[in-house]
């Protein structure tokens, strides 16, 4: 038998979660309500030998469950889920996951805001983002954390007054589509910053971090290319940093891929849309249209933004079920780490061939797969983000 025990919150709150069960493997992760009640399921499974009477086993599910409803409590206590308003010539609500009331006056320096994956787990993130600021030595009076949470029509969160969308398409940068329909995602990172920049809200920012991981790690790319905020934030002393963390394409500025060792239309014409909007610019949103810059013009201010990309090293699975492989992804690449490293040349390929330097950081995180969790919760991760 293994003994497992884990300690949810702080202070008076906190909870120990003890268990005992034959497979030693197991372990609690998380503190998700989902991955505490995978593991009290396989905990009670690992309790029921043959000759475990069912009054037993019935006996053991009672105590794993009843300590599954204490850890649930606890979890959504250090959870703090608010609704804000967002947008200035047309407001909506938003839901966030955050370390500080956002109804009052946040005296915090620096802001990180924690963009989450597919699953649209912003309150996972969220946990995830408070082990990133353990790591890196940050208290919640210096630095705010946001987990911004995108939602569909099926979410429990959803809202007459939310923006919604279908499924993943927030991830592309697209209009919402429900509730509140016609609130592009990237418009949405765009009130955030104006959020964020606001001196009456935040009288001592000083810098915004904006991450985005996985489906997120999509949208904040494609952000860091087309985004309009942070010219703003600029003139009031606020400095905007992009990191963009393992996502399954990205938005390229022209027709080329690498192809047979350059960079090149592709040869082979079975992938006509290879070069549409969310992989290309053909077709893209009015967000951008609006803009009236050319790609060489996208790329300049690009370039003079302070642009972080991150992959896990193991993140190297060509047939890893949620990621993107349609024709238009795989020409980037086949798996997550060559199309962030193909990018990085991509990178260099443009800014020679428009006359202009580009010095993004790049770095892989040794050990690492595609788990939020597992990168958020790195050291070295810590140390380079918070150098």
């Amino acid at each position: 038998m293994t003994r497992y025990e884990n300690k949810i919150g702080n202070g008076e709150r906190t909870l120990l979660f003890r268990m005992y069960c034959a497979d030693g493997h197991l372990t609690m992760k998380d503190k998700s309500r989902y991955s505490l009640l995978s593991w009290a399921l396989a905990c009670t499974a690992s309790l029921a030998p043959a000759s475990l009477s069912l009054l037993s086993l019935s006996r053991s599910m009672a105590l794993v469950m009843a300590g599954l409803a204490l850890a649930t409590q606890a979890f959504a206590a250090e959870t703090p889920q608010q609704t804000i308003r967002l947008g200035a010539s047309n407001p909506y609500s938003f839901v966030t996951f955050a370390n500080a009331d956002l109804d009052t006056a946040v005296n915090a320096e620096r802001a990180v805001v924690l963009v989450h994956g597919v699953k649209r787990n912003a309150d996972e993130y969220f946990h995830s983002g408070l082990n990133l600021l353990k790591q890196a030595g940050l208290a919640k009076t210096d630095t705010l954390l946001l987990a911004p949470n995108f939602l569909t029509e099926r979410d429990k969160h959803a809202d007459a007054d939310i923006p919604l969308w279908p499924h993943d398409e927030w991830m592309q940068g697209t209009p919402s589509s429900g509730a509140r329909p016609g609130i592009h995602a990237l418009g949405v990172l765009d009130d955030w910053l104006a959020y964020l920049g606001d001196r009456k809200r935040f009288p001592r920012m000083q810098e915004i971090i904006l991450i985005g991981h996985s489906a997120g790690g999509q949208l904040v790319q494609r952000y860091s290319l087309l985004g309009r905020a942070d010219q703003v934030l600029a003139t009031r002393g606020i400095a905007v940093r992009y990191v963009v963390s393992s996502p399954s394409s990205y938005l390229y500025l022209d027709d080329n891929r690498w192809q047979a060792d350059a960079f090149q239309p592709p040869a082979d014409r079975t992938c006509p849309d290879y070069n549409r909007y969310r992989y290309g610019l053909e077709g893209a949103p009015v967000y951008l249209t609006e803009q009236n810059l050319s790609p060489e013009q996208l790329l300049h201010r690009y370039a003079a933004r302070d642009v972080t990309y991150m992959v896990g090293a193991l993140d190297n699975n060509p047939d890893d079920r949620v990621m993107d492989r349609s024709c238009s992804a795989m020409l980037q690449g086949h798996t997550r780490v060559e199309r962030q490293l193909t990018y990085m040349r991509y990178e260099q390929f443009l800014a020679t061939k428009w006359g202009m330097d580009i010095h993004h950081r790049q770095f892989q995180v040794t050990g690492a797969g595609h788990n939020d969790a597992h990168l958020f919760n790195a050291k070295s991760v810590a140390n380079e983000l918070f150098p």
